[in-house]
């Protein structure tokens, strides 16, 4: 094996382990959304009508499995449909406050576990992890042919 591919390999395995801790962190209890439901409540947060073909574009789904995931999320208050304000035919999807508020509940959450985490980090070292998150995912984007978009910085 090369080192590129010893490398690689390791960059393979840490990111499973990554998504690993990240699942776990719901599991424990403490978060009130499931992954899906924290995704699209995320995503409906920059983009707060999308139709369901737009969000199952969005995240390279089915539109029927969208459509179970956000008719999940209804039935809970989470997001409502409502008329393309566009005059469109298709109903948009509209995240409701209290879909905010537990999307924001859990997104505190889990910052505060990448804070706990980071403790130990310089303030050079966090900036690069964050850098480097974010070269790393708009590489995925390239390859994908499509940006995900990104809050506006504070």
């Amino acid at each position: 094996m090369s080192d590129q591919d010893r490398v690689q390999a390791g960059i393979e395995y840490e990111l499973t382990l990554l998504s690993r801790y990240h699942a776990l962190a719901w599991q424990r209890g403490r978060q009130t959304l499931d992954r899906s439901a924290y995704l699209i409540l995320a995503r409906l947060e920059l983009d707060r009508l999308m139709s369901l073909k737009e969000l199952a574009e969005a995240f390279l789904l089915d539109i029927s499995t969208i459509n179970r995931q956000v008719g999940a999320l209804e039935r809970n208050g989470l997001v409502e449909r409502v008329a393309d304000p566009g005059g469109g035919v298709a109903r948009k999807v509209r995240p409701t406050e209290k879909g905010m508020a537990q999307m924001r509940a859990d997104r505190d959450l889990n910052r505060s576990g990448v804070g706990r985490v980071l403790e130990e980090w310089t303030p050079d070292e966090v900036e690069l992890l964050q850098s480097l998150l974010v070269r790393f995912n708009r590489g995925v984007e390239a390859i994908e042919g499509r940006q995900w978009p990104r809050p506006e910085p504070s």
